[in-house]
């Protein structure tokens, strides 16, 4: 497992913001810390899902500004390669695969840049965090409960969603790692992901993703939005770098340079643009929710046409969800 369950999860009052995969884009990070603020939202109701460091051209930078903030950070692989010095990043990339060669050259990059202190950081960061927000807990990994770099996709088994959730003991999980959001509710449970912030969606837009959770009576409010940063300019400080790969264009571009670890759903929707969207999560009746956190249970709904948070239409969702959009 990714980590053992908290004794206690964190209690969260008001909006929660969560984001994934820094990947070493010190101007999308800063954009998204600068955001939390103009939301009012404190250190302490901001999570990152790990992967701090990756591909772009700062991590030593971008660690500093993730530390200075003082927000929550679940360990990714990247985190726990760089950390104990592993001879790659263990992102789960297939063997001689264009994703494994280009790792290569930013993993290198990356372990020349991060120092003894920032490694030593790194191990000690969580492998999973709990919080407790509008009555229900939630797991926060990196990739899943089982494996920290699982990649689970919005067309991933829903079986597999419902037996990871089993597995965290909560009534939902929040993971990132696949760098694409989207939110369902397995079996009326919660499964999100709120995007990665380090590269764009593989959307044809070089717009960045993130997410706000706010509790309800009865649930919660998930709101996906877009985050707008300098994104040409780090896409030169790449280029300064020598990481001048597909990946600095990608930056510019809004398209990933190789699309080998996404599955056939995902691999169709490229270059297609994402569109903002919220919707309400409330846990589905005659499910026993963990005995910490005292719930009701009610049926999922959606939010309609002008809630708050962009709730505009996104991609059609699967059959076998209610609920999921990107």
């Amino acid at each position: 497992m990714t980590g053992k369950a908290p004794d206690t999860p964190i209690a969260m009052e008001g909006p929660v913001l969560l984001f994934g995969g820094p990947y070493s884009n010190l101007n999308a990070t800063q954009a998204l810390l600068r955001e939390a603020r103009r939301l009012g939202i404190p250190p302490g109701r901001t999570i990152c899902t790990g992967d701090v460091v990756a591909y772009c051209g700062r991590p030593a930078e971008t660690v500093g500004a993730i530390r200075a903030a003082g927000i929550h950070v679940v360990m990714g692989n990247c985190e726990e390669s760089l950390g104990w010095e592993s001879p790659d990043c263990g992102c789960g990339f297939a063997e001689g695969t264009a994703c494994e060669r280009m790792a290569v050259e930013w993993y290198a990059y990356a372990n020349r840049a991060i120092s003894p202190d920032d490694r030593a950081w790194m191990r000690g960061l969580p492998r999973r965090i709990d919080i407790a927000l509008g009555g229900r807990r939630l797991a926060v990994v990196h990739g899943s409960v089982g494996r920290i770099n699982r990649f689970v996709f919005a067309s991933s088994p829903e079986e597999l969603k419902r037996a990871e959730i089993d597995l965290a003991g909560t009534d939902g999980v929040v993971g990132g790692h696949c760098g694409l959001p989207f939110t369902q509710t397995p079996g009326g449970r919660l499964w999100h992901n709120p995007g990665a912030i380090g590269l764009p969606a593989n959307d044809g837009t070089p717009r960045a993703w993130f997410s706000l959770l706010t509790p309800l009576r009865g649930g919660l409010r998930v709101e996906h939005r877009a985050l707008d940063y300098d994104h040409a300019g780090e896409a030169r400080a790449m280029r300064r770098a020598n990481l001048a790969g597909g990946y600095a264009d990608a930056l510019e571009s809004g398209l990933w340079p190789s699309c080998g670890v996404l599955p056939p759903g995902e691999a169709a929707r490229r270059s297609k643009p994402l569109t903002p969207e919220t919707v309400r999560w409330t846990p589905s009746a005659g499910r026993r929710p963990p005995s910490s956190i005292p719930v009701r249970g009610i049926s999922a709904a959606r939010l309609t046409a002008g809630s708050p948070g962009h709730p505009v239409k996104g991609h059609k969702p699967p059959a076998t969800n209610k609920l999921i959009r990107f």
